[in-house]
């Protein structure tokens, strides 16, 4: 992993770390547990650390979020609570959650079209009609081009440039189904951020969304053509090469100096090592290895994927010789 992904924090940090008894007092949960520690953040099972806030509500995830590095625990059965640990205990923890989630990141309404709290690096130049949110950091010598809207949060590095229409923090596409309910999908309110490094260079008409309560990052250096839409919490390494029409759904990591052709589809939560290809309208739901190149769909090796595919062509002939020795 590079020095970039290494030095930034993954999570949504509290301003000062929050009491847990405050906690279960203001979401109505019964503490057990640890009742003196304090909350330092918000995050994901899959990305919790020391001192966050995380949630489980599914019995087959209940030891993955209970034994994670995660502090303190919102949980919709009392179970026997890890040592060190707090659990605070109540009917729907989604919707705790989601509280929490809106208390300590409320969303902020846009009065103009350049925030009053945002930092405009020097040397940097927006184009006509570029929406720039609240609390948003742009570097030195950057580009935006016209139409570019970017959210709340968003950090982007020196160097960087961005062109038409794109989105950069929309939020996460992430929803919790209510079988009993008339509206049947609850929405994941999404508190993280997206993070860009130095030299990125973004296409027209690209959507970059916010990690639910993580960051999504891309690298040093990296280059994404137009029309390419990147997930929640998927994180890209330095000087990879994105062409047109890529989706990566959420939470895929992708290594350095991958490259991605031209309408392919990269599933959640995948491991892309360094150095692989993944050629055009491929298919990729599985991890890829170091310096492999795959094509097709679902995506195989580059070289066996051909030959499965010369295979194929010859079923025909094939077929017809066996009907004639009938």
């Amino acid at each position: 992993m590079s020095v970039f992904l290494r030095k930034i924090g993954n999570n949504m940090r509290f301003e000062q770390g929050i009491s847990v008894q405050w906690i279960a007092d203001f979401i109505g949960a019964k503490l057990i547990g640890n009742s003196e520690q304090l909350c330092t953040g918000i995050n994901e099972i899959h990305k919790a650390t020391l001192g966050d806030l995380s949630f489980v509500d599914f019995e087959k995830y209940y030891n993955k979020c209970l034994f994670s590095p995660a502090t303190t625990i919102i949980i919709n059965k009392e179970v026997e609570c890890p040592e060190g640990k707090t659990l605070l205990i109540l009917e729907d923890p989604f919707s705790a959650y989601i509280k929490i989630v809106k208390h300590f990141r409320s969303f902020e309404a846009a009065h103009k079209m350049i925030s009053d709290s945002a930092s405009i690096g020097e040397g940097t130049h927006l184009q006509p009609n570029v929406f720039v949110g609240n609390h948003v950091k742009i570097g030195n010598n950057c580009l935006i081009h016209p139409n570019v809207s970017i959210y709340d949060h968003t950090e982007i590095g020196d160097n960087v440039i961005i062109h038409s229409g794109t989105v950069i923090g929309a939020d996460a596409f992430y929803y919790k189904r209510r079988k009993n309910q008339e509206i049947q999908y609850d929405k994941m309110e999404s508190c993280g951020r997206v993070i860009i490094g130095n030299s990125v260079e973004i296409g027209a008409n690209c959507t970059i969304d916010k990690g639910v309560s993580g960051d999504t990052i891309i690298g040093d250096g990296t280059k994404m053509d137009n029309l390419i839409h990147i997930a929640h919490g998927v994180v890209l390494g330095t000087n990879c090469l994105i062409a047109a029409q890529v989706g990566i759904a959420g939470k895929t990591i992708i290594g350095d100096e991958v490259t991605i052709w031209g309408q392919a589809g990269l599933n959640k939560s995948l491991l892309i090592g360094k150095g692989a290809v993944v050629n055009a309208q491929s298919g990729v739901g599985f991890n890829i290895p170091e310096g492999q190149t795959v094509f097709g769909t679902p995506a195989l090796p580059a070289k066996e994927k051909m030959k499965e595919l010369f295979w194929v062509k010859q079923i025909p002939e094939i077929w017809e010789k066996l009907k004639g020795k009938e």
